[in-house]
């Protein structure tokens, strides 16, 4: 084909998803069944984990729970039973640890089957000055929200590409799209899970597996205690999130095969002005926004005994 036809062939399928999208936007999309489906969720024991296992329960699929947190673990268990879950499977995971995530993801398929939609939502946070941080707090971070990825992917996907059919769901974060001051490693780790699950999202296409969907969900600052104590500057325009208004949206954006959720919407606006603006106008912005000092005031999720 030469450069003129396929221009226009380019240009044609353009307007083509633009105005699919906005249709989209007023006749959403008919949500799938995820009844029967295995879903592993990573982080179960609490916070959007839990809450992701509850409506998936719900639903009547077979829910796998991972989690470095025994009691957390049994809690949602109880939890995800009482909500119809059709079973409910828990392990006790370190993510951190790329052979332990192996070891137990053998388990799981020996013992409850394939898993065909993966949920990486484990996560943790230093939120100290980068020349501040321990580096094993560093190594860490990185571990768990971003090379934790990489070996559930390696352990689950194959049987995806197999049978053609899964969804590959990545909780990362809004600051996996922008730095944000006292979050270094943090955004680090999150910018890699964004780039890593596209990247597989696109290897996908490829190989022409349609059926093995990929969602990306970038969420402002959620009410769960992980980032207690940070504050919003002005919160109409970025607040604080409630967990369960999230972990709707998610689900949502799970059963609409939705490539990419940024939460609240007004994080859509900000992010495609940061792509466009200069670099001094875009620092203004999040002066204004309050980036600055948001993680000033940071408390953390306080540790139990």
């Amino acid at each position: 084909m030469n450069f003129f036809l396929e221009t226009l062939k380019v240009i044609g399928l353009l307007l083509y998803y633009l105005l699919e999208s906005l249709v989209f936007l007023i006749v959403p999309k008919r949500k799938k069944n995820v009844s029967g489906e295995i879903v592993l969720i990573t982080g179960a024991g609490s916070g959007i984990g839990r809450l992701l296992s509850l409506k998936f329960a719900s639903l009547g699929a077979t829910v796998v729970l991972w989690d470095i947190n025994q009691e957390g673990l049994k809690e949602t268990s109880r939890l995800a039973s009482k909500n119809g879950a059709a079973r409910v499977h828990c392990y006790i995971c370190d993510c951190s640890k790329r052979q332990d995530v192996y070891r137990v993801a053998d388990q799981v398929k020996k013992e409850v089957g394939d898993v065909s939609i993966l949920v990486n939502n484990a996560g943790i946070v230093t939120g100290k000055r980068f020349i501040e941080s321990p580096d094993s707090l560093v190594e860490k971070t990185m571990e768990v929200n971003t090379m934790a990825h990489f070996w559930t992917y390696k352990a689950f996907l194959p049987a995806m590409i197999a049978s053609n059919h899964g969804h590959l769901v990545s909780i990362a974060s809004s600051a996996g799209l922008t730095g944000v001051n006292l979050l270094s490693d943090y955004c680090a780790s999150k910018f890699g899970a964004v780039g890593f699950a596209e990247s597989v999202d696109l290897e996908m296409r490829d190989l022409g597996k349609s059926g093995v969907k990929t969602t990306i969900v970038c969420p402002y600052i959620i009410n769960t205690g992980m980032f207690e104590g940070c504050r919003s500057k002005w919160p109409r325009l970025l607040p604080t999130l409630d967990p369960e208004y999230v972990a709707e949206k998610i689900m949502t954006a799970i059963r609409r095969d939705q490539e990419m959720l940024l939460i609240p919407r007004s994080v859509y606006v900000f992010f495609a002005m940061k792509n466009i603006l200069p670099v001094k106008a875009t620092v203004l912005l999040m002066d204004y926004l309050g980036t600055f000092r948001l993680m000033k005031t940071f408390k953390g999720r306080a540790k139990e005994n």
